[in-house]
């Protein structure tokens, strides 16, 4: 057994390490001859011609239904339902028993890893495979080319402005690259970072037998921190186990490297 378990922990690393990851948009890059699509706020997953696994190579239990005519290829995505909706298609997707609400899941596809070509010639695979097998289920992300950073601002703005999280660009020539690449680049407003919770600080007045805040570790910058707003109530109630990974949002860094104005936006997706 513990073989079996350290040959599926090693499988799960390097299948994560085998995903295309984003790097974070600085503002000086030059973006010309780039495409931006709408960063969809939902669970990460491939699937490689057979089944769907999360980004930690863990299989996601969709019904046999909704994944009729899928293709037998790879093609990587993100499980969406609609925004501001991450924690619904979280645990609808987390269930190892199925339930009906898959319905409402859409795969949003970015990228069709194991074909030649560009981003555009990719996709075309996928759209050709999707006309002669229509799917409902798998949606390709549009895809819009880059006039210049107005352009972009005005886009992630619109997407802002109705509830989405981010924007991505990326290089359309560049080919699919495992790991973090400086070819595809998520825009947002703010930044986020993910921290762990180290302690559980009790609530006052109106949050009184409820949790306040937690302290935080951010494991990246070795920095400890309050992370208190962006709960809701239900959270609150329920506090987070000591250990859990958050990702969070903030404004800037002071000068002591300390997140100012971090809010929580959701726990870490870990299927």
């Amino acid at each position: 057994m513990r073989v079996l378990a350290l040959f599926l922990l090693l499988f799960s690393i390097v299948f994560a390490k085998d995903v295309m990851l984003l790097n974070e948009f600085r503002g000086d890059e030059n973006l010309s001859g780039w495409v931006m699509s709408e960063k969809y706020d939902g669970v990460r997953a491939i699937w490689d011609g057979k089944s769907l696994k999360s980004r930690n190579g863990n299989e996601i239990y969709a019904p046999a239904k909704w994944k009729e005519n899928f293709p037998p290829f790879k093609i990587d995505g993100e499980l969406f339902t609609k925004r501001g909706e991450f924690e619904r298609v979280f645990s609808i997707v987390a269930d190892k028993k199925p339930s009906d609400e898959w319905s409402g899941v859409k795969f949003m596809i970015f990228d069709v890893p194991d074909e030649n070509g560009n981003l555009t010639q990719r996709l075309a695979v996928l759209k050709k495979f999707l006309d002669k097998n229509p799917n409902k289920n798998i949606v390709i992300i549009e895809q819009i080319p880059v006039k210049n950073t107005e352009h972009l601002n005005q886009f992630l703005d619109e997407i802002l402005k109705n509830g989405g999280e981010g924007a991505v660009v990326r290089d359309p020539k560049a080919e699919y690259k495992s790991g973090r690449s400086d070819k595809i680049l998520k825009v947002k407003k703010f930044h986020d970072s993910e921290c762990k919770v180290l302690k559980i600080i009790a609530g006052k007045g109106k949050f009184k037998d409820k949790m306040g805040s937690v302290l935080c570790l951010d494991e990246k910058s070795g920095v400890e921190f309050r992370l208190g707003s962006g709960f809701s109530d239900k959270m609150r109630a329920n506090p987070p186990k000591i250990g859990s990974i958050i990702t969070y949002k903030y404004q800037n860094l002071t000068k002591n490297n300390k997140p100012r104005f971090p809010v929580f936006m959701r726990f870490k997706d870990e299927i």
